[in-house]
């Protein structure tokens, strides 16, 4: 028999007036833990944001870590990175999907959970979705045409052309 934990419900008005510490998830009133703190995630996250900083300004778009997204009305995800292209949005919350979401796994993470969140994000418009495992070092483009393994060790995106190979990220390390 499976004993199943009652979840507290909370509003939507509740979830965005709260605090958490870190940032939380929003699923149909349920406020869901993100992993997130350890140093390989941080590590990975650090140096994704310093190599996408180099080409924000040549290719016109803004980056933000662990930004709270409004997916679907009852439904908030906040992705470890986001690019975000042209004007820098006025909202705090994003109700327009951004271009790129990137998501660092971590050892906890299910991946029931991961999927959700990426169709999620793919439903909302996001044109891609970066899967990194650092554990593996292996990482998965996932767009409305599919999912991809990048087995070359390069993420990449088109309009515009995104293009971070994984191995320059710690070829000093």
């Amino acid at each position: 028999m499976v004993v199943m934990r009652p979840s507290t419900l909370v509003r939507v008005e509740e979830y965005l007036s709260t605090d958490y510490r870190p940032d939380c998830d929003y699923v149909e009133g349920e406020v869901q833990e993100r992993n997130v703190g350890e140093y390989e995630h941080g590590k990975w996250q650090a140096e994704l944001i310093i190599f996408l900083a180099g080409l924000r300004r040549k290719l016109g778009f803004h980056i933000v870590p662990e930004q709270r997204l409004q997916v679907k009305p009852r439904r908030f995800r906040v992705p470890d990175i986001c690019v975000i292209l042209g004007p820098e949005p006025e909202e705090q919350v994003l109700t327009q999907p951004p271009f790129l979401c990137i998501e660092i796994l971590s050892p906890e993470d299910r991946m029931v959970r991961i999927e959700e969140r990426i169709d999620d994000y793919l439903e909302f418009g996001v044109s891609y979705v970066w899967l990194i495992n650092p554990q593996s070092g292996k990482a998965w483009i996932h767009s409305a045409a599919g999912v991809r393994e990048a087995k070359d060790g390069v993420l990449k995106t088109a309009d515009p052309e995104i293009s971070v190979p994984l191995s320059d990220l710690f070829r000093q390390k």
